[in-house]
């Protein structure tokens, strides 16, 4: 079996001065990189622990400087919540500063706490997020930009700025839902889901069906369909569970934290913490590269995306972590 490799990151907060753990994870990605691993994914959040990141830009311009060979891939760009023309001209800065290494995930963003305090309503998330979209890869493709909708109007707009990659780079799209996966595989899209093996399989499946309608025929290889996960790889199954809890249990606090603070309607962590036991992956390197047989085998992913850096995990831990696991584990997979 073999499979593409990716890697993800929070980058949540954790009880240490933030520039600590932005100097840390720059390091891990230093070694990602080095490492072999594809493509890294960093989220957007905003006014949460849940993400120390709210400018993903910003953080993958630092990563560029330090990285030769990984591409970067927003997961995502909460594109509802920017004037269309500045990101597109941000995207055409950063496909140059990587030479050609970005790649472009965007999505309307999932919390309405977060779309809240930035006056927008979950109602009309989804409508501003359209136009956005519209407006961005008019931006990227042609030399003007002419736009006339209820959310943005530009007229006459020269672009300068173009991406390195033409006509655009490459696109991504994450999402749990089989609906949603369909629509994008249409287009042609990345994409990576984060659910249990048997969930993700219906969402993957979707996905397949879609593309081979739409593309099949046409030389285009499929794009990649994958599956994140958390990750824990130590010298025992017993210390591996136990501090690959440690970290799930104070990543998913900061998960559920804007929920609790404005009393919104949620799961408690509890609750949380039993749904992402599904996807949480402990052991030995042997115990680990099986349980990832196992679930690429029943979801159908070609693409396995780890996070190996979350909660209060310490910089030691995640390096020893990432390095058995690239050194026995991804392996096995690269045959």
């Amino acid at each position: 079996m073999t499979a593409d490799f990716g890697v993800i990151d929070h980058v949540d907060r954790q009880d240490r001065p933030i520039h600590e753990t932005y100097d840390s994870r720059l390091k891990l990605l230093e070694l990602c990189d080095k490492a072999g691993f594809s493509t890294f994914h960093i989220t957007e959040h905003h006014f949460t622990p849940l993400g120390l990141a709210p400018s993903p830009m910003v953080f993958l311009a630092a990563a560029s400087r330090i990285t030769k060979n990984i591409r970067f891939a927003p997961l995502v760009l909460i594109a509802t919540l920017y004037n269309p023309l500045r990101l597109a001209a941000e995207i055409c800065m950063l496909d140059h500063l990587t030479h050609g290494r970005f790649e472009i995930g965007t999505g309307r963003g999932v919390s309405q706490v977060e779309l809240g305090f930035y006056n927008v309503t979950e109602s009309e998330a989804p409508a501003i997020y359209g136009e956005a979209m519209e407006v961005l890869m008019a931006a990227l493709t042609r030399d003007v930009v002419d736009y006339h909708g209820k959310y943005f109007n530009f007229s006459n707009v020269p672009m300068e700025m173009k991406p390195l990659q033409q006509p655009h780079p490459p696109m991504w799209y994450a999402t749990n839902s089989r609906e949603s996966a369909a629509r994008v595989a249409c287009q042609n899209m990345n994409l990576v889901c984060l659910v249990a093996a048997n969930d993700a399989r219906k969402v993957i499946s979707s996905y397949k069906n879609s593309w081979n309608a739409a593309h099949a025929g046409s030389g285009k290889k499929m794009p990649k369909v994958g599956i994140t996960r958390l990750v824990y790889v130590g010298d025992t199954d017993q210390q591996a569970m136990e501090r690959g809890l440690f970290g799930s249990r104070k990543f998913h606090e900061s998960l559920v934290y804007l929920w609790r603070k404005f009393n919104v309607t949620g799961p408690s962590i509890e609750e949380v913490m039993r749904a992402a036991a599904a996807t949480l992956i402990t052991g030995t390197p042997a115990t680990v590269r099986a349980r990832i047989e196992k679930e690429i085998e029943e979801s159908g992913a070609n693409y396995f995306v780890s996070r190996f850096a979350y909660g209060n995990l310490t910089h030691e831990e995640s390096v020893r972590s990432l390095e058995l696991f690239t050194t026995e584990v991804m392996p096995h997979f690269q045959k």
